[in-house]
C-alpha cells in the first residue's frame, strides 16, 4: 500500500446542505471511512470520494467538516478536566445525531487516563462492572501521560511525557455521536497491535492492512473467518518500540461494535449504543500494561491446584458406564489426570439441575468415585427447559427470574438443547438467589467439585424467539457492525428484550459476564472456604476475576492447533490465564499424529483439557492403545507438566497479585528484539520456560526463534549455543521443543498420577544459571484449594508470610539441579535461612559432559564466618572473622573478602559502635566527621547496654540492661562482605520502625511485610519507593518496653534495606565498610538528641526564615515578581521570602543575569530589602563549560584552579562533562521538541565542581561573595540539582570509563532505573574525586555525599558574604548536613495525599536531624486545585519552613492568585504562624543547642513539639468539614477559643470549614508570642507577649530564646518562664528566670503581655517575679465564662 503524500487521482466535492466540503490530501493509509456500507451514499453525506486502484483503501473518506467543536472547557481540579462539545454542521450518517455532549477526562493514576464522551443532555446505557472504579485517592507519582484536548473538530491526543512520544490521537477522524452510531478513530504510535476478540486470529500480532473485527457475543465455531465469536473485548495492547514501552486502550463499552485496523497505524471504533468510556493504560513494558489492565477490571483468580493437571471430557459418553470405562483405561496407563466432565448427555432431556435416572444413575456417587483416586469431578450447566414438569423451572416462574419480552413481564421463549427454552436474567438479583439456590440444591444430590458454564452468549437455536423479533430500531439499527450474519438477533435473543440492566441491545455481551457473577456467588455457598473454579464459554473484561476459558468448539484440524496460540496469549492480555484449547479438536475425528502433536503442545496449556463431541470417534490417550506413541508422549509430556506444577501455581499467584501473564508471548520478555515482535508459534510459561511445539504435519524439523538469553534444553539439562537467532529444532515424532533460560530457578516436585499423590511427594529446585552465573525464583504454596493461605519461597529463602498453614505432607526439598556449572564444585552449602547445609561428597553429582549439578539436602548446621583471635577489653573489643571457603560466593563478579576486623567500641554510657572492615587492604570509609566522645566508657557499669559476640553464625548482639531486652540481633545467617556487596540483616525488637531516606513512605511506622528500599541520591521526584535527593540510612526502633534506639550505617554507597515480618531489617550495600553506630534513647526525643550530639546539631536559622516564602519556577521577567509583591502587600499576607529560581539567570547559568528580562531585578531585590523583605537565589553546581573564554569566569577560574571533576588519571586527563539546565550561547530553544533532542541540541556541556577540595570551597565562595557584591544582594542561598543531576546518563555521550562494574554493579538495589545503571542521569561512577586530605576516591563511592559537600562550603560562602547568619536551603542531604542548611521535600505533586506524605517526610527529617523542612505549598507539579490549594496552605503554616512553589507552564498559585476569599483565608492563617514565630524560633534554638525535634511525632509527645498540636486529619479528603482527630491524654486549649477541650485520651469530632485549621495548645506550657505584621522586621519590633495553659495542677512552664534574629555568634537572651496559681490564696504568681544576662538585646518584662487559659478560680491578686528585680503586682481582667486571666502590660 502506497503511503506517499502525492495527490489522490481525483476528489469528487458536492455542497450539501449548505456544507462544502473540506477533503484533505493524506496518505491512503489515514482515510477513515465515511461510509462504511458497501453502497453509493458518500456524497450525501458531504464526505470525500476518490476511488483508488487499492481495493481495501476507502474510497469515501471523511472531510474536515464532520464532527464536534468544543465550546467550553473547564479544570475542577489537577486530575479531571470537561468539556462541553457542540456538533459541527454537516450531514447526518445515520441519524439522530446528538448535538451536544461533555466530555470527561481523569486521571485516575500516574499510568491510567480515562476519558468519557456521552450525551450532555439525556442518560445512556453505562456497562455496570462489578470492579471498575475510580481509584479512592488521585494520584500521588508523576503522570506518565499528558493530555492534549483539540478544539475544533474535537480531538484529543495523549502523549507519553518521558521521553515525549504521541500514542492516540483521535484528529485522525472525527467524532461521531448518534443514538445508534458512535465513532471514533485513533492514530497510533506502532503497528505492533495485540488483542481485540474474541476472533481466531491467526497471527499474534494483528496485520494493520484494512481489517475489520466485528465484536459482539455470539455461538459461532472459531473456523479461522473473521467473525465474532464467544467473548466481548474491546482492549488491545500496543508496543510501542524497541524500549519496551507499551500503552493499552480499553473502550468500556458492551454493544455490538466493529473495530478496523488500518496501516496509519490507526484503529476506528463503531460501536451502536452506549458512550465512548476510554482507559488508556501507560506502562514501561508490556507486562506493565497488563497489571495495569488486570487492576483496573480485576485480578485473575488463583485457580484450584488440581485444576492445573490434565483433565477430560467429552460430549456425549451414552452412559456413566462409559465414562468409567475411559476414566479406567486412563488410569491404567498411568497417565497423569485428575478432572472429569460429563456433558449434557448426563442430563435428563437436557435439562438443568437433572440427571438421567437410567444411563447415569448412579452420578450422584460418581464424585466419591473419582475421589477416592485423588481425582476431581466437573459438570456443565446450561439452559432451562419450559415444558414439562420440573422443579427447577417451576421456583424461577414463581420468583420471575427470567429475560422477558419488552413488555417487561412475558418470559422470552426460545430454543437451546431441551427444546423450548427460558432464560434466566442474571441481573436480576431475584435471579442470582435463584440460581444460588438451585445449584446447592443440585450439588446436594449430585455432588461435583465445579461448574462449567456455557451456550452463554447468549446462544438461542430459533433467530430472536419463538415468536420472531418485532421491526423496530433495537431489532434493525440503522448499522449494524460485521458481525456473523449481518442480523442482530441471529442465533441469540430479540434486542429488545428486557433484563434489569437494560434492553437485551446494550447487555447482549455482558450475559455470560453476569452468569458468571451469579454463578461464582453460588461456587462460595456450595464449596465454602474451598476455591473451586468457574469455567465459561461467553466472557468479558473482569471475567477472569472469577472464572477461566476455553477457546471454544474447535476442530481436529492443523489450522485449530496453530490458532490455539495466538487465542491463549490474548487472553493472558485480557487477564484470562486460565485459558486452554480443545486438546485434539472438539468437531472431527482426530488423527493420531494431530491427536499426539497436540497432547504435546496441550500438556502446556494452562487449562490442559482433552475434549471432543458427539459421534466422533473417542481421543482420550489410552484410546490410540496403551502402548501407543501418542500414549507414551503423552504420558512424558504431561509428566513433565507436574513436574513443574508447582512454578506454574507460582505463575498464577503472581497473576493473582501482580497482574503478570502465565502463558506469556516472547515479545514480553525481549521486547528490545524485533523478531519477537511477531511470533505466534512459540510461547513462555512466565519468564522461563519455552514451549516450542510442532503445528504441522510430517514435520520433524522446525523454525524457532531462540530469544538473547542462555538457554538450556530442559530434557538434556544441556547448554544451547544459540542465541538471538532462528534455529532448526529436530523434534521427532515424540518430542516438542522445550528450553528452560538462565537465571530461573523453577519449583518442582516429583510427579504423580494426580495432584493429590504428587503434593504428597518431596520437591526439588532447578535451577539454570544466566551470564552471571546467577539465578532466582519463587514458589507460591499452600493447601491447593483453600482461599487466603501463603508461603513464600524468595531465592532458596522461605519466608512463611500467612502463618496459618502448615502443610500436612511435610513439604521439603530433596534435591537441587543447577544447570550450567561449568566446573566440579569444591563444596556444596544450602541454606534455609537458619540453617546451612553443607552437602557430602555423596550428596554431590556433577555431569562434566553436560554441566550440570545435582545435589541431596540434609541438614548441617554452619556459618559463613566465624571467630578467631578475640580480644575485649574495657572500652571496646576486637574480633577477627575467617570466611568459610566451603561456601560459594554470593556474586561471582564480586571478590569474597576472607578475612574481617570487627571492632566494637563503648563510645559513652548512651552509645556504641561496631565497625566491620578488611584489616589488610584500606578500604574507602565515609569522610564525614562525627562528634565523638573524646574517651570511651570503660566502666560497664555506667552503660545501658551490654554487647555478646555470637560465634555460629557470627552475629552482635545489643542487650538493653534494665529490662533484658535484645536490640539489635545480628546473629543470624547472611553475613556477606565482598569487594561490591556487603550484606548484613538483624533481628528487631519489634515492629515499630522508623527512619530511613530519602523515599517516598505512605506511613511514618514502616510496613514490614518484606519491602524493600534502595538508597542512592537522584534527582527523582517523591514517588513510592522511589529513591530521591537524599541519603540517610538512620532508623529509631522501638522496642516492647516502648524505649527506643537508633542506629546508624555510616555508609555512603548505594544500598537497599529490607524489611521482614520476622521483625528483622537487611542491609546490603555495594561498596565501603559496615560501619555502624548506635544510641540508646531511651525516649524517642532522647535518641534525635543523642544522634544529633553525634552527627551535629541543627543549624539555627535567621528569624526572618521562619517566615511565609513564595516561589516560582516560570518568573518570565522582574515584573512579575514586582507584581506579586506588590499585590501580596495590599492583600497584607505576612511574606517575608522570595526567591528567584533560574529563570533570573542568563541561560541558566550560575553567577549571571539576564539582562534583558531581569535587568530590574537588582533594585527591585534593594527595594524590597528596604522595605523588611528578603531575597534567596538559587544556585546549581553545574559550571557552563561553552562559553568564550575569558566571558564567564565562574568556568576560566574554575578551570585555572582544577576544581572540577574528572576522570582517573589513568584513563584520562579530561573533565567528565555533564548537561544540566545552561544553555549553549547563541541558540533558540525549540521547546516543541522532545526533552532528549532538546538536551542534545541546545543544552551546554557542564562541569561539576568537587567541593570535597579546599580549592573548590574557595573558588565557590569566591563566585558568591562577587555576585553579592557586584551584580546583586541577597540573604540566603538555595541550592538545588546537587545529587549531582545531569541530564545525560553518566557524561556526554554516555560512554564512561573505567571498570563497568561501577555502573552496574554485580549486586544492584533497587533503585528507579536500575536497569539502567548507577550513571542514569548523574556522573559516572568511575569519575574521580579529591578529599581535602587529598586522598583520591572514585565516585562510587561518594556520589552520596555530593549535596553534603556542597552544603557546607555554601553555608561558609553565606555568611562571609552577607555577615549574616541567612539561610541554606538544599535538597541532597546526607547525615549531618542539617548542621549547615535545611531541606525542602522536592518536587512534590499537587495532589491530596502529598499533604499527608508530607507531614511525614518532616518527621522523618526531624529524626535525621533536619527540623528546618517542608514542602512545597500546593505542590510542585501538576496544576493545583482551590480547595486542596487552601488546605495546604493551612497546612504549611505550621511547616518550619514555610514555601509555596510550582513549576514552569503552570498556573500560579500563590495566595494572591485565587481571589479575595482565598488571600484572606491565607492571611488569618499566616497571622497564626506569624504570632507564634517567638515560639517556633524558641524550638528551633532548642533543636540547635540540645537537638530536640520541632515537628514532633505524637510517639515523641505531641505533633507540634509538646504543646502546639495541629489536626490535620482534615488535609487529606476534598470537601470534608468535620474531621476525627486523637486528642492525647493531657488537658487541652483550642487556640481561636482558649476553652478547654472536653476529652482526652481519645477520638473525637472536630468541626474543619474551608476557612478552619484544628490548633490546640497542651495545659501546663507557656507559649511566647508577637503581634503579627507583614514581616517580621516590623513584627519583631512589636511587645512579646505570653500565652500560659495552666496544667491540671494550675501550672505551666515554658522558654523563649530571643536574639537580632540573624547575627553570627550572638545569642542573646534565653529565659525560662515559669506560673503558678495559688488557688487558697487566689493570687496567681508568675516568675520568669533570666538564663543569659547580655544587655546586648532590648528585651523588658515591661513589655509582655500576658494571657492565662484554665484560671479555674477567680484571681484577687497577680505578682510577677523576676530574678534580681522586685516583686511587682500586674492588673488584669478575669473573665470567668471563658476562664481565663489577661494582664495588663503596667506594673502597679
Amino acid at each position: 500500500l502506497s503511503l506517499s503524500l502525492s495527490l489522490l487521482n481525483y476528489i469528487t466535492v458536492v455542497i450539501f446542505q449548505n456544507v462544502v466540503p473540506e477533503c484533505p490530501s493524506i496518505p491512503y493509509g489515514e482515510r477513515v471511512d465515511c461510509f462504511p456500507h458497501p453502497d453509493q451514499k458518500c456524497l450525501e453525506r458531504a464526505c470525500c470520494w476518490s476511488p483508488v486502484d487499492e481495493a481495501n483503501v476507502p474510497w469515501c473518506f471523511f472531510s474536515k467538516n464532520h464532527g464536534y467543536s468544543v465550546v467550553s472547557e473547564s479544570q475542577p481540579d489537577s486530575t479531571h478536566i470537561e468539556a462541553r462539545l457542540t456538533r459541527m454542521d454537516a450531514p447526518s450518517l445515520f441519524g439522530a445525531d446528538i448535538k451536544e455532549l461533555i466530555f470527561y477526562a481523569e486521571m485516575q493514576t500516574e499510568n491510567r487516563l480515562r476519558f468519557k464522551i456521552t450525551d450532555a443532555n439525556q442518560a445512556r446505557f453505562e456497562v455496570p462492572h462489578e470492579h471498575v472504579q475510580a481509584p479512592s485517592s488521585p494520584p500521588t507519582g508523576p503522570l506518565k501521560y499528558r493530555l492534549e484536548l483539540i478544539q475544533k473538530p474535537f480531538g484529543l491526543k495523549v502523549w507519553r511525557t518521558s521521553p515525549e512520544k504521541l500514542l492516540f490521537d483521535t484528529t485522525i477522524g472525527p467524532l461521531v455521536f448518534a443514538d445508534q452510531y458512535l465513532q471514533l478513530s485513533a492514530k497510533l504510535s506502532s503497528h505492533n497491535i495485540y488483542g481485540l476478540g474474541e476472533h481466531v486470529h491467526q497471527t499474534f500480532r494483528h496485520d494493520t492492512d484494512w481489517r475489520t473485527w466485528p465484536i459482539f457475543t455470539r455461538d459461532s465455531f472459531p473456523n479461522g473467518g473473521t467473525h465474532n465469536l464467544y467473548g466481548h473485548y474491546p482492549y488491545f495492547t500496543c508496543l510501542e518500540n524497541e524500549s519496551g514501552q507499551s500503552f493499552g486502550v480499553f473502550l468500556m463499552n458492551s454493544n455490538a461494535m466493529e473495530v478496523t485496523i488500518q496501516p496509519a497505524p490507526a484503529i476506528t471504533y463503531r460501536t451502536i449504543g452506549g458512550v465512548l468510556d476510554f482507559y488508556i493504560l501507560v506502562g514501561d513494558t508490556p507486562e506493565a500494561v497488563v497489571d495495569e489492565f488486570t487492576q483496573l477490571i480485576g485480578r485473575p483468580f488463583i485457580p484450584p491446584y488440581w485444576s492445573l493437571g490434565f483433565q477430560l471430557s467429552r460430549w456425549d459418553y451414552g452412559s456413566l458406564d462409559e465414562v468409567k470405562k475411559v476414566v479406567e483405561r486412563n488410569r491404567q496407563i498411568g497417565i497423569p489426570y485428575d478432572v472429569q466432565y460429563t456433558d449434557i448427555d448426563y442430563m435428563e432431556d437436557k435439562k438443568i439441575f437433572t440427571y438421567d435416572m437410567e444411563k447415569f444413575k448412579e452420578l450422584p456417587q460418581f464424585a466419591d468415585y473419582m475421589h477416592e483416586n485423588g481425582q476431581k469431578y466437573i459438570v456443565i450447566l446450561v439452559s432451562k427447559r419450559l415444558n414439562g414438569p420440573y422443579e427447577a423451572l417451576d421456583r424461577g416462574h414463581a420468583a420471575k427470574v427470567w429475560v422477558t419480552e419488552p413488555d417487561g413481564n412475558t418470559p422470552l421463549i426460545g430454543e437451546v438443547w431441551p427444546g423450548e427454552t427460558v432464560f434466566p436474567d442474571y441481573t436480576n438479583q431475584a435471579c442470582v438467589d435463584w440460581w444460588v439456590d438451585e445449584i446447592s440444591r443440585f450439588h446436594k444430590e449430585v455432588k461435583h467439585d465445579a461448574l462449567w458454564i456455557d451456550m452463554n452468549e447468549v446462544a438461542n437455536f430459533v433467530q430472536g424467539s419463538s415468536k420472531g423479533c418485532a421491526e423496530n430500531k433495537l431489532n434493525y439499527p440503522p448499522f449494524t457492525p460485521r458481525i456473523l450474519d449481518n442480523l442482530m438477533y441471529s442465533k441469540t435473543l430479540c434486542m429488545d428484550a428486557k433484563h434489569k440492566w437494560g434492553n437485551h441491545y446494550d447487555v447482549h455481551s455482558l450475559y455470560g459476564y453476569s452468569m458468571v457473577l451469579a454463578t461464582e456467588k453460588a461456587s462460595r455457598e456450595v464449596f465454602k472456604t474451598n476455591r473451586s473454579m468457574v469455567f465459561t464459554r461467553s466472557s468479558f473484561p473482569g471475567v477472569g476475576k472469577y472464572a477461566g476459558h476455553w477457546l471454544g468448539d474447535n476442530a481436529a484440524n492443523w489450522n485449530d492447533i496453530k490458532w490455539a496460540i495466538p487465542g491463549m496469549l490474548e487472553f493472558n492480555l485480557f487477564g484470562v490465564p486460565y485459558i486452554g484449547a480443545d486438546i485434539c479438536g472438539f468437531f472431527d475425528d482426530s488423527p493420531e499424529e494431530l491427536c499426539r502433536r497436540w497432547m504435546q503442545v496441550g500438556a502446556f496449556y494452562p487449562f490442559s483439557r482433552n475434549h471432543n463431541a458427539q459421534g466422533y470417534k473417542d481421543q482420550d490417550p489410552a484410546a490410540y492403545g496403551a502402548v501407543s506413541l501418542l500414549v507414551k508422549t503423552s504420558k512424558h509430556y504431561l509428566n513433565i507438566r507436574y513436574t513443574l506444577l508447582p512454578y506454574l501455581y507460582t505463575l498464577f499467584y503472581k497473576a493473582h497479585v501482580n497482574g503478570e501473564t502465565v502463558l506469556r508471548p516472547m515479545m514480553h520478555e525481549f521486547y528490545s528484539d524485533s523478531e519477537t515482535w511477531g511470533v505466534h508459534n512459540q510461547f513462555l510459561w512466565g519468564a522461563h520456560l519455552l514451549i516450542t511445539p510442532v503445528l504441522d504435519p510430517g514435520v520433524e524439523n522446525v523454525e524457532a526463534y531462540i530469544p538473547d538469553a542462555i538457554w538450556y534444553d530442559f530434557e538434556k539439562e544441556e547448554r544451547i549455543t544459540d542465541r538471538k537467532e532462528k534455529v532448526n529444532l529436530n523434534l521427532p515424532a515424540d518430542k516438542l521443543g522445550l528450553h528452560l533460560r538462565g537465571g530461573a530457578i523453577l519449583p518442582a516436585q516429583r510427579p504423580d498420577v494426580t495432584t493429590t499423590y504428587s503434593r504428597r511427594h518431596p520437591m526439588r529446585l532447578i535451577i539454570a544459571l544466566d551470564d552471571n552465573n546467577a539465578a532466582s525464583g519463587e514458589l507460591f504454596w499452600d493447601d491447593g484449594e483453600s482461599r487466603g493461605i501463603l508461603e513464600e519461597l524468595d531465592v532458596l529463602t522461605m519466608h512463611v508470610t500467612h502463618n496459618g498453614y502448615t502443610d500436612p505432607n511435610n513439604l521439603k526439598f530433596e534435591n537441587i539441579t543447577v544447570m550450567g556449572v561449568t566446573g566440579a564444585p569444591v563444596s556444596v552449602l544450602v541454606s534455609d535461612g537458619t540453617t546451612t547445609n553443607a552437602l557430602t561428597e555423596s550428596q554431590v553429582n556433577y555431569d562434566s559432559t553436560r554441566k550440570v549439578k545435582e545435589c541431596s539436602i540434609d541438614k548441617y548446621r554452619n556459618s559463613r564466618y566465624s571467630i578467631s583471635d578475640p580480644c575485649i577489653r574495657k572500652d571496646s573489643s576486637i574480633s577477627y572473622l575467617e570466611r568459610n571457603t566451603a561456601f560459594p560466593s554470593q556474586r561471582s563478579q564480586s571478590r569474597d573478602i576472607s578475612k574481617l576486623r570487627v571492632e566494637i567500641t563503648y563510645l559513652s554510657g548512651k552509645s556504641l559502635r561496631w565497625k566491620i572492615f578488611d584489616p589488610s587492604n584500606a578500604r574507602y570509609e565515609v569522610p564525614v566527621p562525627l562528634d565523638l566522645p573524646a574517651m570511651p566508657e570503660t566502666e560497664e557499669n555506667n552503660r545501658l547496654y551490654r554487647v555478646q559476640i555470637n560465634n555460629k553464625p557470627f552475629g552482635i548482639q545489643v542487650i538493653r540492661k534494665d529490662t533484658e531486652e535484645i536490640i539489635w540481633d545480628s546473629a543470624v545467617p547472611g553475613l556477606t562482605f565482598s569487594d561490591q556487596l556487603l550484606e548484613i540483616s538483624t533481628l528487631l525488637p519489634s515492629n515499630y520502625v522508623y527512619g530511613f531516606g530519602e523515599t517516598e513512605h505512605p506511613i511514618y511506622k514502616h510496613d514490614l511485610n518484606y519491602h524493600k528500599y534502595g538508597l542512592f541520591t537522584k534527582d527523582q521526584p517523591p514517588g513510592y519507593k522511589l529513591n530521591s535527593y537524599g541519603v540517610h540510612p538512620f532508623y529509631m526502633g522501638l522496642e516492647k518496653s516502648k524505649y527506643a534506639h537508633g542506629v546508624l550505617l555510616l555508609n555512603s554507597n548505594a544500598m537497599d534495606v529490607t524489611f521482614l515480618p520476622t521483625p528483622a531489617l537487611t542491609y546490603r550495600t555495594v561498596g565501603g565498610i559496615l560501619d555502624f553506630y548506635m544510641v540508646m534513647g531511651p525516649t524517642p526525643e532522647a535518641v534525635v538528641q543523642q544522634y544529633t550530639e553525634m552527627i551535629g546539631r541543627p543549624v539555627l536559622p535567621a528569624y526572618w526564615s521562619l517566615g511565609f516564602q513564595l516561589c516560582r519556577y516560570g518568573y518570565s521577567k522582574d515584573a512579575e515578581i514586582a507584581d506579586l509583591y506588590r499585590d501580596m502587600k495590599a492583600a497584607k499576607i505576612p511574606y517575608d521570602v522570595q526567591y528567584a529560581d533560574i529563570d533570573y539567570m542568563e541561560r541558566q547559568m550560575d553567577f549571571t543575569l539576564d539582562k534583558v528580562n531581569f535587568k530590574g531585578l537588582p533594585a527591585l531585590v534593594d527595594n524590597m530589602r528596604a522595605e523588611g523583605m528578603r531575597f534567596i537565589f538559587i544556585l546549581d553546581p553545574a559550571i557552563a563549560a561553552n562559553e568564550t573564554k575569558g566571558s564567564y569566569p565562574a568556568f576560566d577560574t574554575g578551570v585555572e584552579k582544577d576544581i572540577f571533576i574528572k576522570w582517573p588519571p589513568e584513563l584520562s586527563n579530561d573533565i567528565v562533562w555533564g548537561k544540566v539546565w545552561p544553555d549553549y550561547p547563541n541558540i533558540t530553544v525549540d521547546n516543541s521538541l522532545d526533552w532528549d533532542t532538546q538536551v542534545e541540541l541546545f543544552r551546554a556541556f557542564v562541569a561539576f565542581p568537587d567541593f570535597f577540595k579546599s580549592s573548590t570551597a574557595e573558588w565557590w565562595a569566591q563566585q558568591i561573595k562577587d555576585f553579592y557584591n557586584n551584580v546583586m544582594k541577597f540573604d540566603g542561598l538555595w541550592i538545588d540539582m546537587n545529587e549531582p543531576a545531569t541530564f545525560v546518563h553518566g557524561t556526554v555521550g554516555e560512554k564512561c570509563l573505567g571498570d563497568p562494574a561501577l555502573e552496574n554493579p554485580p549486586y544492584m538495589p533497587p533503585l528507579e532505573s536500575m536497569h539502567r545503571g548507577l550513571n542514569h542521569k548523574t556522573l559516572c561512577m568511575n569519575s574521580e574525586q579529591i578529599l581535602a586530605d587529598g586522598t583520591r576516591v572514585r565516585h562510587y563511592d561518594v556520589h552520596n555525599l555530593y549535596g553534603w559537600s556542597h552544603t557546607k562550603p555554601t553555608y561558609d560562602a553565606l555568611l562571609s558574604a552577607t555577615e549574616k547568619r541567612g539561610v541554606v536551603v538544599t535538597r541532597s542531604t546526607y547525615p549531618s548536613s542539617g548542621r549547615w542548611a535545611g531541606h525542602w521535600l522536592g518536587d512534590n505533586y499537587s495532589a491530596w495525599d502529598q499533604l499527608l506524605k508530607s507531614i511525614i517526610g518532616m518527621m522523618e527529617f526531624s529524626i535525621f536531624g533536619i527540623p528546618y523542612t517542608g514542602a512545597d505549598i500546593c505542590g510542585f507539579f501538576n496544576p493545583a486545585q482551590y480547595e486542596m490549594c487552601l488546605r495546604w496552605m493551612q497546612l504549611g503554616a505550621f511547616y518550619p519552613f514555610s514555601r509555596n512553589h510550582n513549576t514552569i507552564n503552570m498556573p500560579r498559585q500563590d495566595p494572591v492568585a485565587w481571589g479575595p476569599e482565598f488571600a484572606a483565608i491565607s492571611r488569618d492563617v499566616l497571622n497564626i504562624r506569624y504570632t507564634l514565630l517567638p515560639y517556633l524560633n524558641t524550638l528551633m534554638y532548642e533543636a540547635h543547642a540540645h537537638g530536640n525535634t520541632v515537628v514532633r511525632p505524637l510517639l515523641h509527645e505531641c505533633f507540634y513539639d509538646c504543646c502546639l498540636l495541629i489536626c490535620h486529619l482534615f488535609c487529606f479528603v476534598k470537601g470534608v468539614s468535620v474531621v476525627r482527630g486523637y486528642v492525647p491524654n493531657a488537658r487541652w486549649y483550642d487556640y481561636h477559643t482558649g476553652e478547654v477541650v472536653g476529652v482526652r485520651g481519645q477520638f473525637m469530632n472536630m468541626d474543619t470549614p474551608l476557612s478552619k485549621i484544628n490548633l490546640h495548645v497542651r495545659g501546663g506550657h507557656i507559649l511566647p508570642w508577637q503581634k503579627p505584621e507583614n514581616n517580621t522586621h516590623y513584627s519583631r519590633l512589636n511587645p512579646l507577649g505570653l500565652l500560659v495553659a495552666l496544667d491540671d495542677g494550675g501550672s505551666a512552664h515554658g522558654s523563649l530564646f530571643w536574639d537580632d534574629g540573624e547575627g553570627i555568634g550572638k545569642l542573646c537572651m534565653f529565659v525560662s518562664v515559669c506560673a503558678g496559681m495559688g488557688i487558697t490564696r487566689n493570687v496567681m504568681v508568675l516568675i520568669e528566670l533570666d538564663d543569659h544576662n547580655s544587655t546586648s538585646c532590648l528585651f523588658h518584662p515591661n513589655s509582655l503581655d500576658k494571657r492565662v487559659w484554665g484560671v479555674s478560680a477567680p484571681v484577687t491578686q497577680v505578682i510577677m517575679k523576676v530574678t534580681g528585680k522586685p516583686d511587682a503586682k500586674l492588673e488584669f481582667t478575669y473573665n470567668a465564662e471563658v476562664r481565663y486571666v489577661m494582664l495588663t502590660c503596667t506594673l502597679v
